[in-house]
């Protein structure tokens, strides 16, 4: 504990009463009583590492061993040191893979990031990236802003990517983050941070809604080769068979309102006519409404339609009955464990499983098991 003293006559009043013995009043606006703070080299010293390497840790450096980039944040830790609170750049980007346009549920993750980012104090930087969903990670190449030396401190992946840029990340050594039903190809969640939907609960959950109220001719349409849609398809087709029902499945390949739109007009042009419509999101359910509004087959009289999702069911005509996801949430939660994951880059991977909430509305109704 240090004593200053701003004005010498007490100074030397206080040193004379303690010789003396003599108790002396605290001047509580003269003495100021101070711990001196932890460094930057106080770090290094504990890290066993130069001050340079800690600047280096500090800044994001991709150079830096992980090894030692994780000491030096623990050290760090355990001085109370908020290294990232000195980084210079104090970004993350959100990389939307292989999507045209920033539809309605890629809007509200991205909304959902955003504020989570800016109430914590950092930026975030929109990248559209479009890439080869087949190519090997050698193949790839990362957006420049990403390779460039005043890179984003962290990504977060939206929209449709490969397993090649898990792979390509790990190997620039940049933080990043994944909604996990939208990865395709063979990999190990649970290796990575991640935000998931359980999707495959959802799904079945309306398709048993739709069982419940007689319906039997049941379709779904969904591009499978796409990890989003491939999933909903796998809680339908289980609740299907466990209800002894044949699962129907469309063929078309194709992503939201031109997927729905060109599954139903095949249908209908094939002389097939379902008694309801599971389809794989809500933008693939828009794509029904205005095929069977242009056949003037009426929803739900004439066919019951359901989506996955919740982004637009309600400015649909009639409503549309549909599993909610919680998109805004996820954008908080990618951005809270891609932050943490630069402040903490030793940690478990951090996983989170989000459920869905069946929203029923006007376009579905009941079906007498005689007719369904």
């Amino acid at each position: 504990m240090s004593i200053y003293f701003l004005d010498y006559e007490k100074y030397f009043l206080f040193c004379r009463d303690i010789a003396c013995h003599r108790s002396y009043p605290v001047w509580h606006n003269d003495i100021e009583m101070t711990k001196p703070k932890a460094t930057l080299r106080d770090v290094a010293r504990l890290a066993n590492v130069s001050s340079a390497t800690v600047s280096r840790v500090a800044n994001g450096n991709p150079q830096v061993d992980a090894e030692i980039g994780a000491r030096v944040h623990a050290a760090a830790k355990k001085l109370g040191i908020d290294l990232i609170g000195s980084r210079k750049n104090r970004s993350i980007a959100f990389l939307l893979g292989n999507r045209d346009a920033l539809n309605e549920f890629q809007s509200r993750i991205l909304l959902g990031a955003e504020g989570y980012c800016v109430q914590h104090g950092w930026d975030l930087h929109f990248i559209s990236f479009r890439c080869d969903l087949n190519a090997p990670p050698g193949n790839l190449r990362l957006p420049e802003a990403l390779t460039r030396t005043d890179r984003p401190s962290g990504v977060i992946l939206s929209g449709t990517h490969s397993v090649s840029i898990l792979t390509a990340l790990r190997e620039i050594r940049i933080p990043f983050t994944a909604v996990v039903n939208n990865i395709v190809g063979d990999w190990r969640p649970e290796e990575y941070d991640c935000v998931a939907t359980d999707d495959v609960r959802g799904s079945a959950e309306i398709t048993q809604h739709l069982i419940s109220l007689g319906h039997r001719r049941i379709c779904y349409i969904g591009d499978q080769h796409l990890p989003w849609y491939a999933r909903c398809a796998e809680g339908y087709r289980r609740t299907m068979q466990d209800a002894g029902l044949e699962p129907r499945f469309s063929e078309i390949r194709s992503q939201d309102r031109e997927l729905g739109y060109l599954a139903m007009k095949t249908l209908l042009a094939n002389g097939e006519r379902p008694t309801a419509i599971f389809a794989g999101n809500d933008q693939a359910a828009a794509g029904v409404y205005r095929a069977v509004q242009e056949s003037e087959i009426r929803i739900p009289h004439d066919i019951s339609v359901a989506g996955f999702n919740d982004t637009m069911g309600d400015l649909l005509y009639p409503s549309l009955t549909t599993a909610r996801e919680f998109p805004s949430e996820q954008g908080r939660h990618l951005a809270e464990f891609t932050l943490r994951r630069i402040q903490e880059p030793g940690i478990a991977p951090q996983q989170i499983l989000m459920p869905t909430e069946l929203i029923r509305r006007d376009s579905v109704r009941p079906l007498d098991t005689t007719i369904g």
